[in-house]
């Protein structure tokens, strides 16, 4: 064999070694019974993860079933920005409070800046219900006969 791959009869056998026809080819039934084995195997997995999931929400049946009891327990006002409940039949300092929207030790001028900043929102003469401008107006009265300052 000379050199530059070139064979004594002048061939180029070993330059065009990569396109020559492999020996060692698969045969059509080994490629299937191969797929077959991959499918068989992919099935397995996915039944398997089935069982298991199956089982994991039969377990966690009951602790479900608690959790769910407890958030039925809890009061819905804890996840409320608004006050749940009726007006009271007297006005106490708490509920005045929480119609202005203001600590119940706040000052005159807080109290006063709060009452116009909500009886803007709920006037009459702007749509807004006469009887909740009247417990807005009960609510300023009784935070302002109650601070002195």
């Amino acid at each position: 064999m000379a050199a530059g791959g070139v064979s004594a009869d002048g061939g180029d056998i070993m330059r065009y070694a990569e396109y020559s026809p492999k020996t060692n080819a698969r045969s059509d039934a080994e490629i299937d019974r191969r797929l077959g084995q991959t499918l068989i195997a992919v099935g397995l997995g996915v039944a398997a993860a089935g069982f298991a999931g199956r089982y994991a929400f039969q377990l966690w049946k009951p602790l479900g079933q608690v959790f769910s009891e407890t958030v039925k327990k809890m009061p819905t006002s804890a996840f409320s920005a608004y006050y749940k409940g009726g007006f009271e039949q007297k006005m106490s300092k708490r509920e005045a409070s929480l119609i202005l929207g203001i600590s119940p030790a706040s000052t005159k001028a807080k109290v006063r800046e709060a009452h116009r900043r909500v009886m803007v929102l709920n006037h009459p003469d702007k749509g807004g219900s006469p009887f909740l401008a009247a417990k807005i107006n009960e609510a300023k009265d009784l935070l302002d006969k109650e601070t002195r300052r």
